[in-house]
């Protein structure tokens, strides 16, 4: 044997015996065999148990099969959290196809623009927004896809646009189609789209080792463990629900659906199914903490959260433990599958004060279970950062829960994993432990006088104060100090608070070239899910007097 030979390769091959690429759809199979009568999904009435769903999903499979669905083929849908929706999650990969879930709160040209990028082949609708869809195929430059409608019985309006209709899709379909397992578990699973704020989005590329690492991964860091039941709080569109759908599968849990976020429904329904689980950003639980019928104390029935932004505010990590909410603080972005690091808990924070636990709970982590790495580096040299908490670098992810690239965008690729990882654009510090603490996005950092100002850091102060509902800082230019901090303030229902007494408050727990010097009233601009929109701030921010500084 020569040296350069391995005795442990020699005669020991890769057969299928012993190797099978990796995919979440192994999770669907798995949880229909051995909890066949498991309920899965239950929505507005209806219930599927894992059997049922598992069929559902190859008759649809094999509908798509007969349309000439296959390997490399996108099928779009715009649909809400409803059973289709999580059960086009399976049955379009079934087919080796790529489902591109599509951003419910857009407009017509920019689905036009995903549906021509893409290349749909076949759309599901859901009559909501049959309108928004008719608009965007008479925008296409290219072919057309063939649409499927989804009818909801729970909404009432909107129009089929449609050859067919869903349920007769599944119908029609074979409950006996093979599915057609990934050649290799790089291929292909979906195609998401980010939220741009500036030109065309770029279309993130995720595979199926990804989404199934990514699934396992959020057992292990949301503490989901068996049969968990979940409320759809989070779009099913961001990030593939964070891949959910999958992870629900995974463990064999039950699939709570919801159409809409709506604060009396979602206690309803914790209620009715004795949810476990959850996950949303922290405009959701902000809106639960402030809802009038919010139940407190011992009427909360105790619920596990993840939540995900670059820094929840401390008052919201303390207001969700008063309706019985325990949140988790996890971090990532499109390209990583959505959440991909996770503020671990060490033993000892539930003694902390409140305030305190809340503080140590709001970084963004450590990487996920099975991601190879989060890390904040400095990009010019690509050397880590010291853990002093101050020195600022560029937050960046590496591993196997990172997209294959930008759908046919090599430039931008080649870019975002330049120096071997994967950059965010965040700009964050390590503490003395190793978390990641994020404190701006690269274009949110205020330098004022040469002074670089954290938004985050002055948002933080903004929510508490006791009137303040949402809050959101940028840079507004200035003749003299170069950019000053101007906050967007939106407050709560029936509370009151003049310029004067919010800048007075912030000039009581921060310093004061921090001190937002101009502040704006209304409501905040917000994506479907539930980011603020700084950039239509930032068009604002022009014609805003700020106070002498």
């Amino acid at each position: 044997m020569s040296e350069r030979q391995n005795q442990y390769n020699i005669g020991l091959d890769k057969t299928p015996a012993n190797y099978v690429p990796l995919s979440p759809l192994s999770f669907l199979a798995r949880s229909a065999a051995v909890y066949p009568d498991h309920v899965s999904t239950v929505y507005e009435g209806r219930s599927f148990t894992w059997a049922q769903t598992y069929e559902r999903c190859k008759r649809f499979a094999s509908w798509l099969a007969r349309k000439g669905i296959g390997v490399g083929d996108t099928v779009a849908a715009m649909l809400p959290n409803i059973p289709a929706m999580n059960e086009a999650h399976f049955a379009v990969p079934m087919t080796g196809a790529v489902l591109n879930a599509l951003n419910i709160r857009l407009d017509a040209p920019s689905i036009a623009f995903q549906l021509d990028h893409g290349g749909a082949k076949i759309i599901l609708v859901d009559p909501e927004f049959s309108g928004v869809i008719s608009d965007a195929l008479a925008q296409m430059s290219g072919p057309k896809p063939f649409v499927v409608d989804v009818d909801d019985a729970s909404f009432k309006g909107g129009s089929r646009i449609g050859e067919i209709e869903y349920e007769a899709a599944v119908a029609e379909g074979d409950p006996a189609f093979t599915a057609i397992p990934p050649q290799d578990e790089w291929d292909a699973i979906a195609l998401s789209y980010t939220s741009g704020t500036t030109g065309n989005p770029k279309g993130v590329v995720t595979h199926h080792r990804g989404a199934y690492l990514n699934a396992v991964s959020n057992i292990l860091a949301g503490n989901l463990g068996q049969h968990p039941v979940y409320l759809w709080t989070l779009p099913m569109f961001h990030c593939n629900g964070w891949c959910f759908p999958w992870t629900i599968a995974a463990a064999a849990g039950i699939n709570v659906c919801l159409r809409k976020v709506e604060p009396t429904r979602i206690f309803e329904l914790i209620k009715q199914h004795g949810v476990t689980h959850m996950c949303g950003a922290p405009i959701v639980y902000n809106t639960l903490i402030n809802a009038p019928d919010a139940p407190k104390g011992n009427a909360a029935r105790r619920v596990v959260g993840l939540i995900a932004g670059a820094a929840p505010p401390v008052a919201v990590l303390e207001g969700a433990e008063s309706i019985g909410i325990k949140l988790t603080h996890v971090y990532g972005l499109t390209e990583v599958y959505g959440p991909a690091s996770v503020c671990a808990e060490q033993p000892g924070w539930d003694e902390l004060p409140p305030a305190e636990r809340a503080r140590m709970k709001r970084r963004q982590g450590v990487p996920y279970p099975l991601e190879e790495g989060v890390t904040v580096i400095d990009p010019q040299t690509m050397q880590e950062v010291p853990r002093d908490g101050e020195t600022i670098g560029e937050v960046m992810f590496r591993g196997n829960i990172v997209m294959k690239g930008y759908l046919k965008n090599e430039a931008a690729t080649k870019e975002a994993f330049e120096g071997g990882w994967f950059h965010t654009g965040d700009l964050g510090v390590l503490d003395e432990h190793g978390y990641v603490i994020i404190k701006d996005r690269s274009k949110d950092i205020i330098i004022s006088g040469g002074e670089n100002i954290s938004s985050v850091e002055v948002e933080d102060i903004l929510y508490k104060h006791p009137a303040v509902l949402f809050a959101a800082v940028v840079a507004k230019p200035d003749p003299k100090w170069g950019e000053v901090p101007c906050a967007f303030v939106e407050l709560k229902d029936g509370a009151s608070a003049s310029e004067a007494d919010i800048i007075a408050f912030c000039r009581k727990h921060m310093s004061g070239f921090k001190t937002p010097k101009a502040v704006v009233f209304g409501p905040i601009p917000k994506t479907s899910t539930g980011k603020i929109q700084k950039f239509l701030l930032r068009n604002e921010v022009g014609s805003v007097k700020a106070i002498s500084a």
